[in-house]
């Protein structure tokens, strides 16, 4: 009888996986941060493997900071959609229009000269 035998990233996808689900279960009001990017859709694909067929116990959650490539917000519309999941997006301009979150003002760099190079 043969073993089977895990590769590096076998293994690696199993303990995020195993992370996800010992998250769920320990965790009141545990989510998903989802910007659309290549991490995150990892995150949201390693999801998948760990819940479906059911619905992922916890939401998506996306911070739109509003400087995000239109592609990007569409590709992420578009994986909700398909997934059937709940998403929260919440926006960091209103954040600070409603006076909760303050822009530091931080010291000016100096600038450095640069060489010329040859």
């Amino acid at each position: 009888m043969s073993k089977h035998q895990l590769d590096y990233l076998d293994e690696l996808e199993a303990e995020a996986i195993y992370i996800l689900r010992e998250v769920a279960g320990q965790f009141e009001r545990p989510a998903l941060l989802f910007s659309g990017g290549k991490d995150s859709i990892t995150l949201v694909r390693l999801a998948e493997k760990a819940f479906r067929p059911g619905k992922f116990p916890f939401p998506l959650v996306h911070i739109d900071t509003g400087h995000n490539f239109v592609e990007t917000i569409e590709y992420r519309d578009a994986m909700v959609k398909r997934l059937g999941e709940k998403l929260i997006i919440g926006h960091v301009q209103d954040s600070i229009d409603q006076g909760k979150v303050v822009e530091q003002k931080g010291e000016k760099k100096k600038k450095k000269k640069k060489k010329k190079k040859l």
